[in-house]
């Protein structure tokens, strides 16, 4: 569940609406900078699992050091840029080594808000599916335990990339609801069956009139 959200009161205010045993939450740029440590902290004692979802991209070790920081918050899942290259994406998984609890580290592929048109732009001269192939294997060579993807890929990682690399889909909604800002969604049951491991949810629950029946909801529909 991603707690997309500018402040800790109204994060919390909604993670304590919603199940632990039915979701972990994610908590992105936005809150983490408003928020900091403190937050994270505060989630795991009320019992849910925190990813840590920052999109580390920068020079390896200062990468590598930033990976460590996370692990030492105790957090279940952290990401990086596959953009940030083999030298950065093998400094951040070495950095995780010696943590008391190793969490999952995850690459970001391709933004699902991006289409061939945006990547065009950018010097992208592929296909979001192609380019999220190649970034996920290049994450799987440098040992990390998954990818961030869009759910129209994750069929054909899955199959490149094998039964234990996780493949974490956002842009996740259900038939009647908006697209927003995303490019690229897919409905829980289609996710899925294309092999993802893990869905990120964020405004079909945050912005509902009831949050816990809309998760509840979720959860049906990815039975």
């Amino acid at each position: 569940m991603a707690l997309d959200f500018a402040d800790a009161a109204s994060a919390l205010s909604l993670a304590r609406q919603l199940s632990p045993q039915l979701c972990r939450v994610k908590v992105g740029k936005e809150l983490f900078t408003a928020a900091g440590p403190a937050l994270v902290e505060q989630l795991q004692r009320i019992g849910f699992a925190v990813f840590l979802d920052l999109k580390f991209h920068d020079i390896p070790n200062t990468v590598a050091q930033a990976c460590k920081a996370a692990a030492a918050l105790g957090v279940w899942m952290l990401d990086v840029h596959a953009l940030g290259g083999r030298a950065m994406m093998v400094a951040a998984r070495a950095a995780l080594d010696h943590a008391t609890v190793r969490p999952r580290l995850i690459a970001v592929t391709v933004l699902t808000s991006m289409a061939a048109s945006d990547l065009l732009e950018v010097g992208i001269r592929v296909s979001p599916g192609e380019a999220a192939l190649r970034l996920a294997k290049l994450s799987a060579e440098c040992a990390l335990d998954g990818v961030v993807c869009s759910a129209q890929e994750a069929s054909v990682l899955r199959q490149q990339c094998g039964a234990e690399f996780l493949l974490v889909t956002p842009g996740i909604r259900l038939e009647d609801s908006a697209a927003d800002d995303q490019k690229r969604i897919a409905t829980p049951a289609f996710a899925l069956a294309n092999g993802a491991s893990y869905l990120v949810v964020g405004r079909p629950v945050t912005r509902a009139i009831d949050p816990a029946a809309a998760l509840r909801a979720l959860a049906a529909a990815a039975a």
